[in-house]
C-alpha cells in the first residue's frame, strides 16, 4: 500500500472532484464533499496547512476511498 502524500486542502479537493464528489455546504473552515452515487461524504478542514497524514487518512476511510484510488486520481 504506497505512502500518503502530504496535501493542501485545495489539492485534496480537486482529487475529490475527480473521484465525483460535489461541494455540498461549508461548515466554519470545513468544506464538507458528496457523492451522489454511494452516498458517502468527506469533510475536508480548510486551513493553510498542510493536511495531516492521520487526517487525510481518516477523510479517506470516512468517505470509503482506498488509497491507491486516491493517488491515481
Amino acid at each position: 500500500m504506497p505512502k500518503l502524500p502530504t496535501l493542501k486542502p485545495k489539492q485534496v479537493l480537486k482529487k475529490l472532484k475527480k473521484l465525483g464528489f460535489i461541494k455540498d455546504h461549508t461548515s466554519g473552515s470545513h468544506i464538507i464533499m458528496y457523492h451522489p452515487v454511494n452516498k458517502k461524504r468527506a469533510v475536508i478542514p480548510y486551513h493553510l496547512k498542510d493536511i495531516p497524514k492521520g487526517t487525510l487518512a481518516s477523510l479517506l476511510r470516512e468517505a470509503d476511498i482506498s488509497r491507491d484510488e486516491f493517488i491515481k486520481a
